[in-house]
């Protein structure tokens, strides 16, 4: 009697089980876009769209290397794509300003270095407060100033990617310490690089 209990049992789950499964695939069918939300994409897809979008850019190599780590929350959004981009220059920006400004203040410097680094250090400064503005106008695109607001980040990390170029310049013009132009102009690069590539994705956000 109680195999007969069982064997009926099992057969109950078995059905149960079925019917559980048919309910699923009919919702996938007549549901895609909720069924598809159910399955997470995948860290792969994510890294090759972040090396794809990289790979249209000024500086390809500085992008992936920069932006692969964070590939997973940048997703295949443009906007957190440029939004990362830009986050990620303002960073150099800060630690560059920080650097040239502890440089501005070596001893031994002549007159002309002086006032190269002084230059530099202003300009860099002014790259760092447009790069923040741009940061902060990217938080909030919604709405019918859009347009106008994307304006604002354009002119502002374009001004920035200036600045940056012009620190770059006037260092270059000015017979300038070896060791301390080379220091100068290297991380200057780097940040010129990013800044351009964050100009790059934001541009396309306004397409």
């Amino acid at each position: 009697m109680e195999c007969l209990i069982l064997s009926k049992l099992s057969f109950l789950q078995f059905y149960a089980l079925q019917a559980i499964v048919a309910l699923t695939l009919l919702f996938s069918i007549t549901n895609p876009s909720s069924a598809a939300r159910l399955v997470p994409q995948s860290k792969a897809s994510n890294t090759d769209y972040v090396k794809t979008s990289c790979e249209v850019t000024m500086y390809p190599d500085i992008c992936y290397q920069t932006l692969s780590a964070y590939a997973s929350t940048i997703q295949t959004s443009p906007r957190e794509l440029a939004n990362t981009a830009l986050s990620i220059s303002l960073n150099g920006a800060q630690s560059t300003s920080t650097l040239v400004l502890k440089l501005s203040k070596e001893h031994g410097l002549t007159r002309g270095e002086a006032v190269a680094i002084a230059d530099c250090v202003e300009t860099m400064s002014d790259s760092v407060d447009e790069l923040r503005q741009s940061m902060a106008e990217m938080k909030d695109l919604k709405g019918p100033e859009f347009q106008m607001k994307m304006s604002n980040i354009q002119t502002w990390v374009s001004a920035a990617l200036t600045n940056e170029d012009t620190c770059m310049d006037g260092i270059e013009a000015k017979a300038v310490n070896g060791k301390i132009k080379d220091t100068i102009r290297s991380n200057i690069a780097r940040v010129a690089h990013l800044t351009s590539n964050a100009l790059a994705f934001i541009n396309r956000l306004s397409y």
